[in-house]
């Protein structure tokens, strides 16, 4: 598994080494270099994205190292042996600073921060993006399936449907947006993550008949019995044998947990099925539905159709990230050798912001988010006392008066990671607290209202000469 293995130097983008090496043969390997992750727009149209994959990262960066046979394999993509020697001996031993895993984060905020000098700051970029904009996906997923489930749990059962060895991670950004367990059984292990499964068709297909294939499978798991019923005939077949089934279970002092509905009408299913049950007495038995699941349809069957369903298993759209197939996270210098570096663009929209930055939110008087400011890291948050629209200075919030939090936290000091290792279910628990603090009106999924970011004076300026220059020179 690539969070469990060394020598990850190789885990990167080949322009990435190529600007390396110039960096090296320019004499540039000191210069010292900030560079700031953030993400353009929400994913899927929503009002908020969730942030994950930090300390995923954070583990690859400590392993960001090359081997002896790295650096043979480089040496035979023609790079050169003095630069070579310099990656010989390489480690990350420059600081980070971030918002907490797990935090509600919006466009065009500083989420996360690296120092370092140019070569060390360049080179780890792609695993960077690769993790956080990838895991920041998928449990936006989740957590937007969370918001409608409620207390209807439900499991990650992408494995089959994901992208390669992704299937990992995306499990765990899955278990941080709400998931409460995994299909994925090396998920489970290399991340603490509760692990279910019940049953596939193919198993009822591998006996003569299917009351005789329930039998067997609740002879083997007694005490955690899911029978899948929709094989052949749902209402005629499934569920009564899934009903003589529980009878018999009773009788040798177990219980059938659920049978499982993963194909037709689930709400009219469901609905049948709750039932029949509760006619034979099995009103403890739950309902468990899959198939296609996303936050739409489990809205729809709980609070369009009231669906008696207590669980779903959901896969290809949760684990893939549908209907989005990436978050647009970029990576960007914003300074180099003390001085403020931005990308220019005739769009100010466009053009990055300049400088070391740290991201301060500031809530309103019931304790709500409020407004999110962009400071320079130098300015000391309580000395501010108005934050300016990025586009339009016209357009500004005083926040003087209002309670604040600085999100940005060092992370990584020197080389040194210096978080403790959380397991995604607090993660969570995290993530359901803030989510708390999120006015209702951003958590829609039609139309939700922009939250909206400002940034300070100081910064506005610094931006702001810095364009003029950029527009003489260029």
């Amino acid at each position: 598994m690539i969070t469990t293995q060394n020598n990850l130097g190789l885990y990167t983008d080949f322009y990435e080494l190529t600007m390396a090496q110039g960096y090296f043969l320019n004499e540039k390997k000191d210069d010292s270099a900030t560079f700031d992750y953030f993400f353009r727009t929400n994913p899927y149209k929503g009002g908020f994205t969730v942030f994950a994959g930090l300390y995923d990262f954070l583990e690859i960066l400590s392993n960001f190292t090359f081997s002896k046979t790295d650096i043979e394999y480089l040496k035979g993509q023609g790079l050169k042996t003095e630069f070579l020697k310099y990656l010989n001996n390489f480690k990350f031993e420059g600081n980070i600073f971030s918002v907490s895993e797990g935090e509600i984060v919006f466009p065009n905020e500083p989420v996360l921060r690296v120092e370092g000098n140019i070569i060390e700051c360049q080179i780890i970029e792609s695993a960077l993006l690769n993790i956080l904009n990838f895991e920041s996906l998928i449990a936006t997923k989740a957590f937007r399936i969370k918001m409608v489930s409620g207390d209807t749990t439900f499991s990650d059962f992408g494995l089959r449907r994901a992208q390669g060895f992704g299937a990992l991670h995306a499990s765990r950004a899955a278990v941080i947006g709400g998931a409460t367990s995994t299909s994925n059984v090396l998920a489970g292990k290399l991340f603490d993550i509760p692990i279910t499964g019940t049953q596939a068709h193919s198993w009822i297909l591998s006996f003569d008949d299917e009351l005789e294939a329930f039998r067997a499978f609740a002879e083997g798991n007694p005490d955690n019995t899911v029978l899948l019923v929709d094989t052949f005939n749902t209402l005629k077949t499934g569920i009564p044998n899934a009903i003589i089934i529980a009878k018999e279970m009773e009788q040798k002092g177990h219980r059938l947990k659920a049978i499982r509905l993963d194909s037709g009408d689930l709400a009219y299913l469901s609905k049948k099925a709750r039932k029949m049950l509760d006619d034979a007495g099995l009103n403890y038995v739950k309902i468990i539905a899959s198939n296609q699941l996303n936050e739409f349809v489990v809205k729809s069957l709980l609070h369009d159709q009231n669906a008696p369903i207590d669980a779903f298993g959901i896969g290809t759209e949760l684990i893939t990230g549908k209907s989005d197939a990436a978050l647009d996270g970029v990576y960007k210098l914003a300074v180099l050798n003390n001085l403020p570096k931005m990308k220019f663009s005739e769009n100010i929209e466009k053009a990055t912001l300049p400088g070391k930055k740290q991201l301060i939110r500031y809530f309103d008087e019931n304790g709500k988010f409020y407004r999110d400011g962009i400071l320079c890291s130098d300015e000391n948050p309580e000395d501010i006392d108005t934050i300016f629209h990025p586009v339009y200075p016209e357009k500004n919030t005083e926040i003087a008066s209002l309670k604040q939090q600085i999100l940005t936290q060092k992370v990584v000091d020197n080389g040194t990671v210096l978080l403790k290792k959380i397991n995604p279910q607090n993660i969570h628990k995290y993530l359901e607290e803030r989510a708390q603090l999120l006015p209702a009106e951003h958590k829609r999924f039609i139309s939700p209202h922009l939250y909206k970011v400002g940034i300070s004076k100081k910064l506005m300026e610094t931006r702001n000469t810095l364009v003029k220059k950029l527009k003489t020179l260029h």
